[in-house]
């Protein structure tokens, strides 16, 4: 995982930035985070480059871990804190995840928008470079934090109790947080949400379900966005929800237009529900 992904980059650097202050923290530099291994172990030259065995760590008794199981297993950790921390303030916190431009970010604005008087709405954004979304989501009325991975492709449950102690989202509020535009590896990743969501588009067709069944399956919820393009794109909705119920037959589906409006009060419904 780390040594096929951006995350194996010596030289990536993760920040957060907050939007209201402008300030930028660094939070790892020179992959200085170690995932929850040891440095010199799970990033060694011959283990990414040159190794033919699969990357590991060693155990306090001097066993052989996979780098996989590590990385998730120190992550899972901190995702288990996560979620005790947001369930203590009943926050509810929902990662939103998709392939980059389905709208995602629209989507959210408009939320916010329409949900001003109902809910405190507060954003993390995830995105390999630029704060140009939290700055969307600042101007529709939230509060919001950027999360640049550099190379990484996804976020991970530590940055996102780094992001969490500069926003200190208000008891009983909505957390969102948009993950970096991925169907592959934020499926993998916990964070302490309460539950996944994935957005598509009816630009990407009816098959994201069946091509990355692993992050639909990790979903409770399927927006499918762009609804308004639908007759120019010739999306066929009926075999979408059937691709979507035959990999996760338990998920609810949203049929909406973020761009519209069309859809978006079943959303926020739901939203308010959940909330409630």
């Amino acid at each position: 995982m780390c040594g096929v992904c951006g995350c194996a980059d010596p030289a990536n650097e993760v920040s957060m930035t907050d939007s209201q202050t402008g300030v930028k923290v660094l939070l790892r530099d020179d992959h200085a985070h170690d995932h929850g291994h040891d440095h010199d172990h799970a990033h060694s030259h011959d283990d990414h480059h040159h190794g033919h065995d699969e990357p590991h760590v060693h155990g306090p008794g001097g066993e052989i871990i996979s780098l996989e199981t590590a990385i998730l297993g120190k992550n899972n950790e901190i995702a288990t804190r996560n979620r005790g921390w947001f369930e203590g303030r009943g926050v509810i916190a929902l990662n939103i995840v998709s392939s980059p431009g389905s709208g995602k970010t629209t989507l959210l604005e408009e939320t916010i928008k329409r949900m001003k008087d109902k809910a405190d709405i507060a954003v993390i954004e995830g995105d390999q470079m630029t704060s140009n979304d939290a700055d969307r989501i600042r101007d529709a009325g939230a509060r919001a934090v950027q999360i640049n991975t550099g190379a990484g492709c996804h976020l991970e449950a530590d940055m996102i109790a780094f992001a969490v102690q500069s926003l200190d989202p208000q008891t009983g509020s909505i957390l969102m947080i948009e993950n970096v535009g991925n169907l592959v590896c934020p499926a993998m990743f916990d964070l302490g949400e309460k539950m996944k969501i994935a957005v598509i588009s009816t630009t990407e067709g009816e098959d994201k379900p069946t091509k990355y069944p692993h992050m639909f399956r990790a979903v409770e919820w399927v927006v499918i966005n762009k609804m308004d393009l639908a007759p120019h794109v010739d999306f066929d909705e009926e075999a979408c929800r059937q691709n979507i119920l035959e990999v996760n037959p338990g998920v609810k589906i949203f049929c909406l237009s973020a761009r519209t409006g069309d859809g978006m009060d079943a959303w926020c419904s739901s939203l308010a529900e959940l909330k409630a």
